[in-house]
């Protein structure tokens, strides 16, 4: 629980988010533990389930990268200037996790491709055969998809997307 709490407070430490308890709202982020980690992109208006499974999801990074996506952000490898920055090997992607690299117009907020994004997959993920199912453009040796939490890109977009600025006064709370 307590690296849920973390993870939450996180956001506002380095932006104008603040996650708090529900009272009566009626758009509000329930975290649960379901099958796997997930969340819908972007907030869906009503409750919104966060699932943090108790095996393998509760991590700072993982609560990070969730959350994220209940903020609107999705995979860093789905960018819609991805194929600048990353080669997808769809012949060792498992066919059942295809989706999971299609492009997406995304606002990239004037921000360059992270390798180092909390929302960055690592080599072989949703691997069918142990072998890399991307590779970095034009260095394929860079590292990627190891962080340990939000990136100073995440926070970046974090910050543009809604509006956190230091005169910024009024803070977001979900």
């Amino acid at each position: 629980m307590q690296v849920i709490r973390n993870g939450l407070d996180s956001f506002s430490t380095v932006s104008c988010i603040h996650f708090i308890p529900r009272t009566n709202e009626n758009a509000y982020i329930n975290i649960t533990s379901r099958d796997g980690c997930w969340s819908y992109v972007g907030s869906t208006g009503n409750m919104q389930t966060v699932s943090l499974a108790q095996n393998g999801c509760v991590y700072h990074q993982i609560v990070q990268h969730e959350l994220l996506h209940a903020l609107g952000f999705n995979h860093e490898q789905c960018r819609s200037d991805r194929d600048n920055h990353i080669q997808v090997v769809w012949d060792n992607v498992s066919d059942d996790h295809k989706h999971n690299f299609n492009v997406k117009q995304t606002l990239n907020q004037g921000t360059p491709y992270d390798y180092n994004s909390v929302m960055q997959y690592s080599k072989t993920v949703f691997s069918k055969n142990g072998q890399a199912t991307m590779i970095p453009i034009p260095d394929p040796n860079v590292v990627f998809g190891k962080a340990t939490q939000m990136s100073q890109n995440d926070i970046d977009r974090l910050k543009l997307l809604y509006q956190c600025c230091e005169y910024f006064s009024e803070s977001r709370s979900f």
